[in-house]
């Protein structure tokens, strides 16, 4: 049998590369072969990180038996989703229409030209709860296939119909300050006054949400949007789902009181929690938002930061097979780790309790208040760190993906700015350095690469919008042109590539050259980070602000299209629009620009470390002298020395040449 996963780029694939089951990574190939046979497709979906993915994989994937059937009776692909983002989309959303849910792993059985005609997540080994065993379902489909093969074809062929028909763009329905307040007052009939966030368990970080909520308080001034983020950045915070020891997010929590993650840890999350508690602390001077924020830039760069200046996709739930093994304590090995009493103290701190709060009476570390003793915490801090750091460690899944490494870029140059950490600023350059020169084959972007080798999945339109961001962002952090060159090229791409023909403002998740799958994906929701047309909205805005005026229009009058349809889906789901709202921001706010000119950058220092932290989100802030860039140019020196000129889009005030004036300039809520 051959091992048809032994070179793929992907962690996820490389784990079931030893598997008995005949895998097929998705190639015309495999589908060619499925039509030769006359058999059907098993796709199976997953990817490193997820607990129930390696679950589903011991139980059946690994079993002789099953795979015999499998490969007797199917022909089997595996997918990463992180990789093959398109073709999750397509799958997910014919998943989501046969059961109501979605999750992963993901099984779907279609047809050898690719249409689905029975899709699932996870099937347990043994029938539960009204579940057949998966090796039922197999066995079921084969005979299905035997008696009603015609039926099966003709059921996936109106099903691929009507998922391509629910996928068309949205209506045109503009974003305007109506239906912002409308959006805000959702969020907050939806919001959880106890537990802080919003709904009830399981629940997931809402960071774009809460960013929009700190521009709109910021635009506003809003005490209810404020109040909302400040209530679930300090639940997060507090609970099980940061980690207390070495900084970063775990994906989301499985209770609604943020006490109990399920413990992998996604490079966009804490990219996208970075730049909401940075925010949160240069705008309020939390002290609590601040130390988060710190302890996850440093996360980003010392846990997942890799050898080739790339930042990896995550890190794992499980250890040895056991989820959260690495994460949870008793009392005793506190004990064991700090003595007695240091050991009673820290379990009092952080809820380790005798019952658990977690499996076999274990518990997750929570710090519900602060510390009566802050040197005796961080000492014990750093104690059981190292501790836990003995301890085996979840396997990290190290592959580079384009748009979420542009997620990390843009929060630590905004982040790194805003609270004076040269070194996350410097770490976003070498990440930015390696994808270009490892992710840009022939002129357009690649998904994904591991250990500097790059995949062969074509960059989809997250990765052009959020990378494009990230290069915008470390532009105005360092001033160096290359990155608004490199950023604007990539925005060229994505305007003439995903464009949808004939309906300006709408976008295609895949290129308009890319694989033709039984549909092409146009998702315009928010999910766990950014969809990749409000990705784009969003850089597209800022880029207007930062390149010349021949180019400007074109970027702002897409920007604008692209918010204009989604009117409907952020009044009415805001949940899901949340990147969207902030761009809405953005632009009734101007957007904000913020140039510092100066004859050398000890003159323009200090001003532009005061727009850095006192800038509302979502404005451009550049320095530099008058004839460095396009923000900067026919804007005179005052007196020979530094002055900053703010803009509320293209209208500027008079230039100010003090810290003192240049706060009260960009302060842009009701006077």
């Amino acid at each position: 049998m051959a091992n048809r996963l032994a070179t793929a780029t992907s962690p996820y694939l490389l784990q079931h590369s030893e598997n008995p089951v005949d895998w097929w990574p998705w190639s015309a190939e495999a589908l060619t072969e499925a039509e030769r046979r006359d058999v059907p497709i098993l796709l199976s979906v997953g990817y490193a990180a997820c607990h129930w993915c390696h679950v589903m994989a011991h139980e059946s994937f690994e079993d002789p038996g099953i795979a015999r059937l499998m490969n007797e009776n199917f022909v089997n692909i595996k997918v990463d989703r992180e990789e093959r983002p398109d073709i999750d989309a397509v799958y997910m959303a014919a998943t989501q229409a046969m059961t109501g849910q979605g999750g992963w792993p993901m099984t779907c059985f279609l047809t050898p030209d690719g249409e689905p005609f029975h899709c699932g997540t996870y099937y347990p080994p043994e029938p539960r709860l009204g579940m057949p065993s998966f090796q039922q379902l197999l066995l079921a489909v084969v005979q299905a296939w035997r008696d009603r093969r015609e039926e099966l074809r003709e059921g996936a062929s109106r099903i691929a119909a009507e998922l391509a028909q629910r996928t068309g763009p949205l209506p045109e329905s503009a974003v305007d300050a109506g239906v912002v307040a409308e959006a805000v007052s959702k969020l907050g009939a939806e919001a959880d006054r106890v537990n802080g966030g919003f709904g009830g368990a399981p629940k997931f970080p809402p960071s774009m949400v809460l960013e929009f909520l700190l521009r709109h308080h910021e635009r506003t001034g809003s005490a209810e949007a404020l109040s909302l983020v400040e209530s679930c950045a300090e639940a997060m915070s507090r609970g099980g789902i940061h980690d207390h020891l070495a900084g970063g997010f775990a994906r989301y929590s499985v209770d609604a009181s943020w006490t109990v993650p399920h413990f992998e840890k996604m490079l966009y999350d804490n990219a996208l929690l970075l730049r909401v508690y940075a925010h949160l602390a240069r705008l309020t001077g939390s002290s609590r938002a601040h130390d988060v924020a710190r302890s996850t830039g440093d996360f980003l760069l010392d846990r997942l930061g890799t050898a080739e200046g790339g930042f990896a996709a995550s890190l794992d739930a499980d250890t040895l097979g056991e989820e959260g093994l690495t994460y949870v304590w008793t009392q005793s090995e506190l004990s064991a780790s700090l003595g007695d009493e240091d050991g009673a103290w820290a379990a009092e701190l952080f809820g380790v309790t005798d019952s658990g709060t977690f499996e076999k009476r274990r518990s997750v570390l929570q710090l519900r208040q602060d510390p009566d003793d802050p040197r005796r915490y961080q000492r014990v801090r750093q104690a059981l760190l190292a501790n836990r750091d003995e301890r085996p460690q979840p396997e990290r899944d190290d592959k580079v993906i384009a748009a979420w490494n542009g997620l990390a870029i843009g929060a630590l140059c905004e982040a790194g700015a805003a609270l004076d950490k040269p070194r996350w600023i410097e770490a976003a350059e070498r990440a930015a350095r390696f994808v270009l020169e490892v992710h840009l084959v022939d002129g357009r972007l690649r998904r994904s690469s591991r250990d500097g080798r790059v995949g062969a999945a074509a960059g989809v339109l997250e990765d052009y919008g959020c990378f494009a961001d990230g290069l915008l962002a470390l532009h105005q952090a360092t001033g160096e042109p290359r990155w608004l060159s490199e950023a604007t090229a990539l925005l060229d791409i994505a305007l003439d590539r995903f464009a949808a023909e004939d309906t300006p403002g709408a976008y295609h998740d895949t290129a308009d050259d890319a694989e033709t799958l039984v549909q092409r994906p146009s998702d315009p929701g928010d999910n766990a980070s950014p969809s990749g047309a409000s990705a784009l909205a969003g850089a597209l805005l800022t880029a207007s602000v930062l390149v010349g005026p021949e180019r400007a229009a074109r970027y702002r009058d897409a920007a604008e299209r692209a918010v204009s349809r989604v009117g409907r889906l952020a009044a009415k789901m805001p949940r899901f629009a949340g990147h969207w709202l902030a761009v809405a921001e953005a632009l009734l706010a101007g957007p904000i620009q913020v140039a510092v000119v100066g004859p050398e950058p000890a003159a323009w220092a200090e001003l532009r470390e005061t727009a850095a932290r006192k800038a509302p989100g979502g404005a451009v802030v550049l320095a530099g002298t008058p004839d460095s860039a396009p923000l900067l140019a026919d804007r005179p020196l005052v007196d020979g020395g530094a002055a900053a000129y703010v803009c509320r889009g293209y209208v500027c005030d008079r230039p100010v040449s003090t810290p003192e004036a240049l706060s009260l300039a960009v302060n842009i809520g009701p006077k």
